[in-house]
C-alpha cells in the first residue's frame, strides 16, 4: 500500500512543474540620427533593478540588413527577452523578433510600427510631420563600388524637431555627433510584423515633431498595445527616462509572469488526465503484483 501511495501521488499534483521566474534580458534598439548612448538613462535605471541590458549599435543601413543584424544579437541571448525600439528602431524590432520564441514583449518608444507592406515613408505620407523639412541628403560611397544616400538632420532644425525638451547646449552636440540613416531604412517595406503575435507596449510622445503623435496612436491602437502618453519630444528616453523605464518594466513584469508553454498537442486538462491515468495504471500494476505475492504466501503449507 505504501508503494501504491508513492506512485499515485504525482497524479494528484497540479500537473505542472514549478518554475522560478527568470528576469528577461532587455535589448534596447536606437533609431536614426542617434546611437546607443541615447539609452543611457534607461540602462542605468534598469540595471539598478537587477536587469541584464544590451544596447547594440544599430547599423542604420536599411530595414532588411539592420533587422537581420538585430536578430543575430537576439540569437546570442539566453533566456527570455524584452525587445525595445525607439523611432526607426521600432521597424527593426517588428522584423527581428519574428519567429523568435524567446522574445516575450515588444516595447515601442515614439516609434515606427509598420505592418507588412508598409515602410517609414508610407506611414509618414499618411501622417505628415516636420521631419520632411528638417533633413538633408548626403551621397556616400562604400567598398566594392557601392554607393547610396544618407539622411541627416539639419543642425538648425534638430532642437525644434527632434529634441525640443532638451537644453540647446545638448542638442548642439547631438547635431554634430548624429549618426545618419541610409534612405533604405525608410524605403524598404516590412515583410513581417511581429507585433501581431507578441504582446506590445507603446509610449506616445505628445510633443513629437519627428513622428506625428497621431501616427503613434494609430499604430498602437492597431496593434492593441498597452499605451501611455506623455508630454515629450521625440527623444523620450533621454528627456523622460523614468517614464520610459516604467513602461519597459511593465513589459518585463509581464514576461516574467508568463507561464511556460504547454505541449503542442492536447490541452492542459488532457495532459493532466494522461498523467493521472499513467499514475493509476502504474499503481494498479504494483498493487496487483503485491496481491499475487501475498496470495502465494498464504497458500504455502505451515512448516
Amino acid at each position: 500500500m505504501a508503494l501504491c501511495t508513492t506512485v499515485a501521488a504525482p497524479a494528484a499534483a497540479d500537473g505542472g512543474t514549478t518554475t522560478t521566474a527568470t528576469k528577461p534580458t532587455i535589448v534596447l534598439v536606437h533609431g536614426a540620427f542617434a546611437d546607443a548612448s541615447s539609452w543611457n538613462g534607461v540602462v542605468e535605471r534598469l540595471q539598478r533593478r537587477g536587469y541584464t541590458v544590451i544596447a547594440p549599435a544599430n547599423p542604420l543601413r536599411g530595414l532588411y540588413s539592420d533587422s537581420t543584424y538585430i536578430a543575430s544579437v537576439l540569437d546570442s541571448v539566453k533566456g527570455p527577452v524584452v525587445l525595445v525600439g525607439h523611432s526607426y528602431g521600432g521597424s527593426l524590432i517588428s522584423s527581428a523578433a519574428a519567429g523568435n520564441p524567446q522574445v516575450k514583449s515588444l516595447v515601442y518608444v515614439s516609434a515606427l510600427m509598420p505592418d507588412v507592406g508598409e515602410n517609414g515613408m508610407s506611414l509618414a505620407a499618411r501622417f505628415p510631420s516636420e521631419l520632411d523639412t528638417a533633413t538633408k541628403s548626403v551621397p556616400y560611397r562604400a567598398g566594392d563600388g557601392f554607393s547610396g544616400t544618407d539622411l541627416y538632420l539639419k543642425p538648425d532644425k534638430l532642437h525644434q524637431v527632434f529634441a525640443a525638451d532638451l537644453p540647446e547646449s545638448t542638442t548642439r552636440v547631438m547635431a554634430v555627433t548624429q549618426r545618419p540613416a541610409a534612405t533604405t531604412a525608410f524605403s524598404e517595406k516590412a515583410k513581417v510584423a511581429a507585433w501581431k503575435h507578441i504582446p506590445s507596449w507603446f509610449l506616445v510622445a505628445k510633443q513629437d515633431k519627428t513622428i506625428n503623435p497621431d501616427q503613434e496612436r494609430f499604430e498602437a491602437k492597431r496593434a492593441g498595445s498597452h499605451t501611455v502618453e506623455i508630454d515629450s519630444s521625440h527623444v523620450a528616453m533621454i528627456s523622460h527616462p523614468e517614464a520610459v523605464t516604467d513602461l519597459v518594466l511593465q513589459a518585463a513584469t509581464a514576461a516574467e509572469s508568463a507561464r511556460p508553454s504547454m505541449p503542442a498537442t492536447g490541452s492542459s486538462d488532457d495532459a493532466r488526465t494522461e498523467t493521472a491515468l499513467t499514475g493509476i495504471a502504474a499503481a494498479s500494476l504494483i498493487a496487483g503484483a503485491g496481491a499475487v505475492l501475498l496470495g502465494r504466501r498464504l497458500r504455502r503449507p505451515a512448516p
